[in-house]
């Protein structure tokens, strides 16, 4: 049986193949990211964040020492910017790993 060849000998088969070999392939990726972890810190390493790669996060750590009961504003920048510097390297790595992916590709999630 002969493919369907569209204008100037297009093979839409071919194409459509290739496109769930990709869909398959960046969901395998995705699956991995929810696994990955990073890490993001502030205030020197008093706080640390750490986020999965699907923006998930994980888990807070705040040193004793960085605790000052006449000074929780300073506490709450510190954790607000560990996460930030946490999700911003988990966005980062899941940037990189689907452009191994897509080619480079810039592919929206729907």
């Amino acid at each position: 049986m002969p493919r369907y060849q569209g204008p100037g000998g297009f093979d839409m088969q071919r194409l459509m193949k290739e496109a769930q070999k990709l869909q398959a392939e960046m969901a395998r990726v995705e699956e991995e990211l929810s696994q990955r972890t990073v890490e993001g810190t502030a205030g020197g390493g008093m706080v640390k964040a750490t986020v999965t790669c699907s923006m998930e996060l994980k888990s807070i750590e705040i040193k004793k020492e960085v605790v000052d009961p006449d000074d929780v504003e300073m506490l709450q920048d510190l954790i607000v910017a560990a996460v930030n510097a946490a999700i911003a390297k988990a966005r980062e790595t899941a940037q990189e790993e689907m452009s191994k992916v897509t080619g480079g590709l810039s592919i929206p999630k729907w």
